[in-house]
C-alpha cells in the first residue's frame, strides 16, 4: 500500500513540452537563430520590435525553419550547433523545410 505522501506512477511522469530551434529571416537578408516553446508566437514577437534586438537595423520577415527537439536543453545544444554553420548551410536547412525534407 502506498504511503500518504507517494504519488501514483501516473502522475510523476510529467510529459515535458516541446521547444523548438527556429530560423528567421530579416529583411537584409540575414539569419536569425533562436529557441523557443513557441515559434509562431516568438516570430510574433521579433516582428513587433518586441523580441532580439537583432531585428533593429533589420526587421524580421519571414519564420524559414523550425525543428523540434525533446525540451529545452537539446534545444539550446541545437541553436549552439546551428549559429557555428555558415550561411550556406544555414540556408540549406531553410531550403529542406522548405522542400518538406526532414534531415
Amino acid at each position: 500500500m502506498n504511503a500518504p505522501s507517494e504519488k501514483p506512477v501516473d502522475t510523476v511522469t510529467a510529459v515535458s513540452k516541446p521547444w523548438f530551434v527556429y530560423l528567421v529571416r530579416a529583411a537584409n537578408g540575414s539569419l536569425y537563430c533562436g529557441i523557443s516553446d513557441d515559434p509562431v508566437r516568438r516570430f510574433a514577437k521579433h516582428q513587433s520590435g518586441k523580441g532580439a534586438r537583432f531585428f533593429l537595423s533589420s526587421p524580421a520577415m519571414a519564420l524559414v525553419y523550425t525543428e523540434v527537439c525533446r525540451d529545452k536543453s537539446e534545444a539550446l545544444r541545437q541553436e549552439r550547433l546551428i549559429k557555428k554553420l555558415k550561411k550556406s548551410a544555414k540556408e540549406c536547412l531553410v531550403a529542406s523545410m522548405a522542400a518538406g525534407l526532414s534531415l
